[in-house]
């Protein structure tokens, strides 16, 4: 298991234009105390009892907003604090091992004007590929925090449209499918997909109240410079929740399909079995009427218990299927 303190990465930008990066702990109170540059500070997977007082006592957040971040059972949500904004995001991850499955990551932010504070408690891939956007690219860092988080949403947005896509691949295969061969494992994956798109809109219906909040609010901590970022992050979410509720939607449309289709073999199989019936009444009939009594009769019938007898009763019954199946087919029944 790795240290304490590889889990908390620190990259700063000071005044005078240079970068400074993967500094230690120790490094931040001296960075806050000078109120100069722009410090983003990540805590991944790092335990509670040593990411509480970094925060608390480092940072001076309040021990609510510590304990809301450390819990990870939250909604995404904003709170304002007056001098920095505590908020919830939910980073996404689908698992395509075997069954797809989707992960939801709880992403906890604490933005101040000059400082971004990131908490995860499971470490995902959006927060790791901007911690490398933003070490190669320093002009980035340089423009403060409140665009360095959207920055952050912004790779967020391209995970769930990464996520939607992968989503709408899975449905045109169950599409393809319920034609071919709708078994009990596709009736599944369909209900699974379902939840998924469920629970997915619901995560982007909650993200996108936060950013309406941050596009309308007057936070101390956001320039109104900054606030057509978050708009357009906004217009993304606005999107895919669209794009998800219209999937959804479709993955209804699916399982109605696969009880049609499924309803129709039946059908299909119900009228096999009829004609078969209809075609064979004729033969029960002749022999329960007969009680096929050629060889020996009970009584002396020799008129009906003949050669002749039998090879009309064996004709009729191989020639009245045969009618019974053309009359049929005539009808257009078969």
């Amino acid at each position: 298991m790795a240290n304490d303190t590889e889990t908390v990465r620190v990259q700063y930008f000071s005044p005078d234009g240079q970068r400074q990066r993967d500094l230690s702990v120790d490094d931040i109170g001296s960075i806050l105390r000078a109120q100069k540059g722009v410090l983003w500070v990540d805590f991944a997977e790092t335990p509670p009892e040593y990411a509480r007082p970094i925060l608390e006592d480092l940072f001076g957040l309040h021990p609510l907003a510590v304990e809301d971040a450390l819990e990870e059972k939250h909604t995404a949500k904003v709170d304002d604090w007056g001098e920095y904004l505590c908020l919830v995001f939910k980073a996404v991850a689908l698992e395509e091992d075997q069954d797809p499955e989707l992960r939801l990551l709880e992403l906890d932010c604490f933005l101040m004007p000059r400082c971004l504070v990131t908490y995860q408690a499971r470490r995902g891939a959006t927060v790791d590929r901007c911690w490398d956007t933003i070490r190669a690219d320093s002009l980035l860092l340089e423009r403060g925090a409140p665009y360095l988080l959207y920055q952050l949403l912004d790779r967020l947005m391209d995970d769930y449209m990464a996520t939607l896509d992968a989503l709408d691949g899975q449905a045109d295969a169950i599409e393809d499918q319920l034609f071919a061969k709708p078994t009990e494992a596709l009736l599944e994956e369909i209900f699974g997909l379902k939840r998924t798109l469920l629970r997915l809109r619901k995560s982007l219906g909650a993200q996108r109240e936060v950013l309406s909040k941050l596009t309308r609010s007057n936070y101390a901590v956001i320039d109104r410079a900054d606030v057509l970022y978050y708009r357009d992050i906004y217009d993304h979410l606005v999107r895919l929740h669209d794009i998800a509720d219209t999937m959804r939607e479709l993955a209804g449309s699916a399982l109605d399909m696969y009880l049609s289709v499924v309803n129709n073999r039946m059908n299909d199989v119900m009228k096999t079995l009829t004609v078969i019936t209809t075609l064979f009444m004729p033969l029960s009939f002749l022999v329960g009427f007969f009680g096929m009594n050629f060889f020996q009769p009970s009584a002396t019938m020799p008129a009906w218990t003949g050669t002749v007898s039998f090879g009309l009763t064996v004709g009729a019954m191989v020639v009245m299927p045969l009618l019974m199946f053309w009359w049929m087919r005539r009808r257009g029944l078969i």
